[in-house]
């Protein structure tokens, strides 16, 4: 069931990135940011009819060659899953060995979990993931640098 649930939320997610596609915001937070080569754009936030108080919030994550983010956490309501569009993906949450994803591959971080790699696993080749968060719709601090 965790397994049917987790493919229909990617294909939500990769549904509302094709509708969303144009990399609109709204206004509260910023249309996008860049730190060391690495671009992080939010192109959809919605508060959740359904569940009061929360939001789905999504943002591409753009890596360029051999770059990776500061180890970091994520806002503690966040429950977050990330799917490969591009390239691939070194990430490694909490202690679990790090693990490399490729194009049309995803994972998820729990609220809490400690991100301590997320890198271009290639030194070549850029690589893109679309991340979707689930977080408290007053939530504007979504990243949590741990440097």
């Amino acid at each position: 069931m965790v397994t049917r649930l987790l493919h229909g939320f990617a294909f939500v997610a990769l549904s509302l990135f094709a509708a969303f596609s144009i990399f609109t915001a709204l206004p509260v937070f910023p249309a996008s940011a860049q730190v060391l080569g690495e671009k992080v754009t939010l192109v959809f936030d919605r508060a959740l009819p359904n569940v009061p108080g929360k939001s789905m919030k999504v943002q591409v994550v753009e890596y360029e060659p051999g770059v990776s983010s500061i180890p970091h956490t994520h806002a503690a309501s966040a429950f977050i899953y990330a799917t490969v569009l591009e390239g691939a993906i070194r990430s490694k949450i909490n202690d679990n060995p790090a693990q490399v994803y490729h194009a049309g591959e995803n994972f998820f971080e729990l609220p809490g979990d400690h991100h301590r790699v997320s890198a271009n696993a290639s030194d070549t080749e850029p690589a893109r993931l679309l991340a979707v968060l689930i977080a408290n719709t007053d939530e504007q601090n979504l990243v949590i640098n741990e440097e």
